[in-house]
Formats: C-alpha cells, structure tokens, sequence
C-alpha cells in the first residue's frame, strides 16, 4: 500500500496555456475524481499544481523569472502582485473541483511560506505532514521573495516537487502531463515519435518546451526533477492527465501505461 502520493497537475492540464486564464475544469474534474478514489483507498495525497495560462504568460511577458530589473522594477513588482492574485483564484479553482468530488483542500500559498527557487528553497514542509482524513494540502508553482538583490523569482511547482518527494514519507511521485501519455521519444503527434516506458539515465527524449509560453523549463525541467527524486522515490512516474484513472491503477496494480524514471 500507498504511503503518501504526490502528485503535481500540469498548467498545461488544468488550463489552456495559450489563453489567458482560462480554466479546464473539464480536466480538473476527471483528476478530482481519481484524486477521491486514491482518498478512498486510504492514501494521504498531496497536490502540487503548475501556472499554465495563470502565471506563465505574465510571467514571460515581464521576464519575472530573471528578478528585478531596474529599469522597469515599478511595472515588476504590480505584475509580480498580479501574478499571485491570479495564482490564488486558479488555487481556488482547483480547490472548488476537488470540493466537488467530495474532498476537503487546503491552499497553500509558496508566497506566504517559501523563499528563494530552484529546489534547494526555503521554506518549512511540515504543513504537508497529514493523515488521510485531514484536507488534502494544495501548493503550486508561485512568483516568491529572495533573500537577494533579485528582490523576486519563480519557484517552479517541479521544484516543489523535489522537496515534498525527498523530505515526506513519500512512495509515489506522479506528473500529470496534459499533451502525451509520458515521455515520448518526439514531440506529440509526430509521426514515429513513440512512448518510452522505462527512461534510464541514458535514454533519449525530445520533448517540446514551448519558449513563447514556459518559463520554468518545460518538459526537460521535469524530467530533471523526476530523475533526482528517483534517487529517494522508487516509484516515480510521468502520466498522462487525461487519463487520471491510471494512477488508481497504479496505486492498485503495480503498473500502469506511461513512463517511469530512473535516477541518475
């Protein structure tokens, strides 16, 4: 059995990165309820969920994962407020869906308890520390402080991941993606572009990174992450979102249709 599940939502999942704030609660819901079938079983389960069209857009447009620049550093810090607004009302979003299915949810916030990016940030966990029966803990990739003349800086919800897998009593660490059913060989929908259901240290992948939207990497960020949390989680998986159910079977049977990442 399941001793806890992480599990982080693509922004390219539960939102139309392409258009700005635009929710996909149809997404959402098939997510909500696998979320409550892995409750069910007895599993506590911690959300990390990314920016997508709430955040990312922003966020490129004023190069906010570069900090303070002083030239424009008044139109920064309003979008850097803006951005967390919007981050909040997409939380709540995600919250009401997870509502929906039954399920009690607790936003966390990283702009009111981290400092500092990358997965080496700041910030105490313990928060994520609960029972089965206790509000399922929400956090996402959010604008945060540094303690530097950068003044501000993304703290991707990837990098959430790291510190949440590697520090809680973890046994599954899964990425819901939105646009494949793992880590595919090519870009999605290209022809030969194959899933790789083991990725080694070794194996090859071209994975899209859309550099008009992201800003935290994209795929190659994740992969990244999930590598290093494979040194301390066996089971770590990429999957795709659209088809949530397959974490329940995961968590039932052992395996599932996606990729599984090895450590480095």
């Amino acid at each position: 059995m399941a001793s806890r599940v992480v599990i982080k939502l693509g922004g390219g999942l539960i939102t139309e990165k392409g258009s700005m704030k635009k929710f996909d609660s149809d997404s959402m819901e098939r997510v909500a309820d696998s979320v409550s079938t892995i409750v069910e079983m007895g599993v506590p389960v911690v959300i990390v969920h990314g920016a997508g069209s709430f955040g990312h857009l922003l966020a490129k447009e004023w190069s906010i994962s570069g900090g303070l620049d002083q030239k424009i550093a008044e139109e920064q810090r309003m979008i850097v407020d803006q951005i967390r607004s919007d981050m909040l009302e997409l939380n709540e979003l995600v919250i009401d869906s997870l509502s929906d299915s039954e399920l009690a949810s607790e936003g966390l916030p990283p702009s009111e308890w981290a400092i500092g990016t990358g997965s080496g940030f700041q910030g105490d966990i313990t928060n994520f520390e609960r029972v089965v029966d206790a509000p399922l803990p929400i956090t996402f990739g959010d604008v945060v402080n540094t303690d530097d003349e950068l003044e501000f800086g993304i703290l991707s919800g990837d990098d959430l991941m790291v510190r949440l897998s590697r520090e809680l009593e973890v046994s599954h660490c899964i990425f819901l993606i939105g646009d494949a059913e793992g880590v595919l060989t090519g870009p999605p929908n290209q022809e030969g572009s194959s899933l790789i259901r083991i990725l080694g240290a070794e194996e090859e992948f071209d994975g899209p990174h859309y550099s008009d939207i992201d800003v935290t990497g994209g795929i190659s960020l994740k992969i990244d992450r999930a590598r290093k949390i494979a040194s301390d989680v066996e089971e770590v998986w990429i999957l795709d979102g659209r088809s949530p159910e397959r974490v329940v079977e995961l968590l039932s049977t052992g395996e599932t249709r996606g990729t599984k990442i090895m450590p480095y």
